[in-house]
């Protein structure tokens, strides 16, 4: 299990427990089709209703239960595990799944909520306790419940979405794979490995128009990502270097250099902080799968350190980056 400075980690526990239960400002992703479907952040979401919108309330509670898992002697585990109990119980469950079975709910947070979702039930899983036992029974039916959307909807999905935001499919197939190959779910490791081959196998000498504006992923590295997790590692070797065929030369030269954030209090300049922690996850991840006699490897984690430094220490300070970026910023750590 990767480790992870103790100071640092009681800082990001901080961070998240200062958001997750933070009712407002909210921004609701909400379809209505009359007075009867409208109500406060907290009546629509018993469980995800804090951290300005739901997918970030989501893995904020991941960072919460992971932080708690690999942290021994984490100061804060009594606040997480407090706050635990009185969100995930079987009757805030229950309203968290009528709220996507309204008729308006079917892409509701497609696809990148539907994956953190599903992360949260795989961290939750690995909990060995009774407290964390007792959690991931109360959230299970949830995520079943995300697992079956996605089997319906990707079969329907002819076109990847290369986008660097919330509906980028190749982040979504990332982690709804780790969580299928934790718990077992066959049919959906399937139809992952199976959609990412047919939407990215043949992609070649990719010209990394990157970054966006408002990007907070990198289009490029995280289709990486993805596919050195379905691939075996030879296969992903020679992947890479089609996708990628000048990285050893730092080029292109966009991915390899952190983005600029001019203005952190703006919430999608803000992303760019994002962009940086994520691409240091895909870069330390690249390496890793490439091994220390790749002449790749050594270029990706300069990389990763340089994106790591420009933007971790902004993961506190305004709220539009608070309320999300510590779990980027834990996912850069891992790696």
């Amino acid at each position: 299990m990767p480790t992870i400075d103790p100071a640092l980690a009681e800082r990001l526990a901080q961070i998240a427990l200062g958001h997750v239960g933070m009712e407002y400002p909210n921004g609701l992703s909400l379809t209505i089709s009359g007075p009867q479907d409208l109500g406060t952040p907290r009546e629509l979401h018993p469980i995800f209703f804090g951290s300005l919108d739901w997918h970030s309330c989501v893995h904020g509670h991941w960072l919460l239960a992971r932080l708690r898992r690999m942290v021994p002697g984490l100061k804060r585990a009594a606040e997480i595990e407090a706050h635990f109990d009185h969100a995930f119980t079987a009757e805030k469950a229950a309203g968290e799944l009528a709220y996507l079975a309204r008729p308006h709910s079917r892409g509701f947070e497609r696809p990148y909520g539907w994956a953190w979702l599903l992360m949260l039930q795989g961290e939750l899983e690995r909990h060995e306790d009774g407290a964390g036992r007792r959690w991931a029974t109360v959230l299970r039916p949830l995520a079943d419940s995300f697992a079956a959307r996605f089997k319906r909807w990707l079969p329907l999905a002819d076109y990847p979405v290369r986008a660097g935001v919330h509906s980028n499919t190749a982040f979504a197939l990332a982690l709804t794979h780790e969580y299928a190959l934790l718990v077992g779910d066959e049919p959906l490791v399937d139809l992952v490995v199976a959609k990412a081959r047919d939407w990215y196998f043949e992609d070649r000498d990719c010209q990394a128009w990157e970054p966006s504006g408002d990007e907070f992923l990198s289009s490029a590295l995280v289709e990486c990502e993805l596919m050195r997790r379905i691939l075996a590692p030879a296969a992903f070797e020679a992947w890479f270097h089609r996708f990628l065929p000048r990285a050893a030369e730092g080029q292109p030269a966009t991915l390899f250099e952190p983005a600029r954030v001019s203005d952190r209090t703006d919430g999608k300049i803000a992303h760019l902080d994002g962009l940086n922690l994520s691409r240091a996850w895909c870069w330390r991840g690249v390496a890793r799968a490439l091994g220390d006699a790749s002449p790749v490897s050594r270029a990706a984690l300069d990389a990763a350190d340089r994106h790591l430094d420009a933007s971790a220490p902004h993961v506190s300070g305004d709220y539009m980056g608070e309320h999300w970026l510590a779990s980027f910023a834990l996912l850069a750590l891992e790696a």
